[in-house]
């Protein structure tokens, strides 16, 4: 079997060196679809992170009233962090602080600082800002037990009525996008290998006397098959480790372009990061459809 398996690989790597050109058109080939599923994968990085600053920027906010302490604001915090398992974020904000961004916020509305200085007293309620993972059915959930009858003595209002339309549209974008995102991934990912499976159909047919030939002789399919599942192996490896290099300096060249346009975001950063996902897919990808073709390729001209 050692030695089957040797004279095999000898095989692959005689054709594929034998056939340089068709094996570089493949590898290119290959190596342009790799890349084009490499892009989806940033394109849902980046769609990611548009998609969770524009939600943590959506929020309701309960207001308390005047007398109610922090011990007890604090405790209503804990009691919605425990009841509500998709909470992002909860702030609490006293009287102080709201009066103090409000006036860095306005600093230079001469009539917003004034029209408050009138009032006397600090006009503002201490508060809690929450943010949920971005669903309306968990805002709507977390504005009922906050007017509940166990905390309706403590606070003065909660806002979700006033943003309950806004959560709701910008919940339907965002599911848009993710869903689009899907969408032309999968379609992108048909195309490549469709482009893919013909390059090495051609790459295949160029054999066929040879297969032919093999056949006559007595080899078997699994012998006749396999130089070509390794050369579609072979054309993988390659295209993954092109794709992976250039992945990376596409994403260090751009990173400080995207950095201006959305800051707190860094493309080459999200690729470290990430970056075994990138192998996986891109070499399983790569190598998964080079063997693939190969392998339903070679099986038509095995029945002669």
């Amino acid at each position: 079997m050692t030695t089957n398996f040797k004279r095999i690989l000898k095989f692959a790597i005689n054709d594929f060196n034998r056939n340089k050109g068709i094996s570089i058109a493949a590898v290119f080939v290959l190596f342009i679809a790799t890349m084009v599923i490499t892009g989806l994968i940033f394109f849902q990085g980046i769609a990611g992170y548009l998609t969770s600053e524009v939600q943590n920027k959506i929020d309701i906010t309960a207001y308390f009233k005047e007398d109610v302490t922090e011990e007890n604001i604090l405790s209503v915090k804990d009691h919605i962090v425990q009841t509500s398992p998709n909470i992002k974020n909860i702030e609490y904000v006293s009287k102080e602080d709201a009066l103090t961004a409000f006036n860095e916020k306005h600093q230079d509305n001469d009539t917003l600082i004034k029209a408050v200085q009138e009032v006397g007293d600090n006009p503002f309620y201490p508060s809690l800002n929450i943010v949920t993972s971005g669903d309306p059915a968990q805002y709507a959930q977390v504005a009922n037990i906050l007017q509940t009858s166990d905390f309706s003595d403590l606070i003065e209002k909660v806002d979700y009525n006033q943003k309950e339309d806004t959560i709701k549209k910008v919940y339907s974008i965002t599911s848009k996008v993710n869903q689009i995102g899907i969408l032309l991934s999968v379609l992108m990912a048909l195309v490549a290998i469709a482009v893919v499976f013909n390059t090495i159909k051609l790459a295949i047919d160029n054999s066929k006397d040879e297969i032919g030939t093999m056949k006559i002789v007595g080899a078997s399919d699994w012998f006749v098959r396999g130089p070509f599942i390794i050369c579609g192996a072979i054309y993988g490896i390659i295209a993954f480790a092109i794709c992976f290099i250039v992945s990376g300096l596409v994403a260090f060249a751009l990173s400080s372009y995207l950095g201006v346009a959305m800051p707190g975001f860094s493309l080459i950063k999200y690729f470290l990061t990430n970056a075994w996902i990138f192998v996986l897919i891109q070499l399983g990808f790569g190598v998964g459809v080079g063997v693939a073709s190969s392998f339903i390729v070679v099986k038509k001209y095995l029945d002669i």
